[in-house]
């Protein structure tokens, strides 16, 4: 599995988004699952039909991209992927306060990481993203390996994590983090995301408010026949100075507006409803 993998990151970007737009719909017609869910997350946005047919095949491309994103070459890969609000960016890491870069499940949101990394960490630092196991063995072994290279540091879910994410915003380096991803069970509070209740991360609301870092969000848009992507960074300007309930509330109706803005590319498959795991951060080993 391993072997297909890093041979697919060789494909051509546009071959490998039509296999996940076959992929995407074989998994929607095959999987009652996942078809309802897709269903009940796009119903309670208000996404069109339209739209909807589009996301479904979205999805699909979000995983047979990885090898791509992941493992090719950054020369090959980097000319593919532009910015917009780059200035944003710079000016964040200028002033030596430290970046939360909130990156939601967004078109390719994998693309974030890669590129900040690539471009910006020579000048102002590694990049610190929270990294959780997967279950799979061969693919937690290539998460090991994207996570850790030049430019990106991997800071595990534990308080020994936390602590390496806090001293690299003092720092005055970036951290990014995924604001719409169920966080562990006393990680977050219950907060509205398109009407319904769902447990929201209050991590990057508390580290804004202790370090006094600045928070952005960045979106990985898809363009069409694989002609690569645009990062849009964009300010997010959160009551900070409120419970950590109005701030995670605030935080939704921000992602929900993003969202809305390019309902083609969210990830309406993701389980945001789900209760959070039963586990507490733990001291790192």
């Amino acid at each position: 599995m391993t072997l297909l993998f890093r041979l697919s990151a060789y494909l051509p970007l546009w071959f490998l988004h039509l296999l996940g737009a076959w992929l995407g719909w074989l998994v929607y017609i095959c999987s009652p699952t996942y078809r309802q869910r897709f269903k009940e997350n796009t119903a309670r946005a208000g996404v069109s039909a339209a739209d909807v047919r589009y996301a479904i095949a979205e999805a699909g491309k979000l995983v047979t991209e990885l090898p791509w994103i992941w493992l090719r070459p950054a020369p090959q890969k980097l000319p593919k992927i532009t910015w917009e609000g780059v200035e944003l960016l710079e000016s964040a890491l200028a002033s030596g306060k430290g970046l939360i870069f909130m990156t939601p499940h967004v078109g390719c949101f994998e693309a974030v990481p890669q590129i900040q990394a690539a471009q910006f960490s020579p000048r102002f630092g590694d990049l610190t993203v929270m990294y959780r196991p997967s279950k799979a063995a061969w693919f937690d072994a290539l998460l090991r390996e994207v996570r850790s290279i030049p430019g990106l540091a991997r800071a595990p879910t534990t308080t020994g994590g936390v602590r390496q994410i806090v001293k690299a915003l003092r720092q005055g380096k970036a951290v990014g983090m995924l604001p719409d991803q169920v966080p562990p069970e006393g990680m977050g509070v219950w907060a509205p995301f398109f009407g319904k209740p769902a447990y929201t991360m209050t991590l990057a609301i508390r580290l804004a408010r202790q370090t006094g870092a600045t928070l952005l969000v960045a979106l990985g848009d898809r363009l069409p026949w694989g002609r690569g992507y645009v990062v849009h960074v964009e300010p997010l300007d959160l009551p900070l100075n409120e419970s950590d309930e109005v701030a995670a509330a605030a935080l939704n109706e921000a992602m929900e507006r993003l969202i809305l803005k390019r309902p083609r590319m969210y990830l309406w498959s993701y389980a945001r409803y789900k209760q959070p795991r039963k586990e507490a951060l733990t001291e790192s080993t």
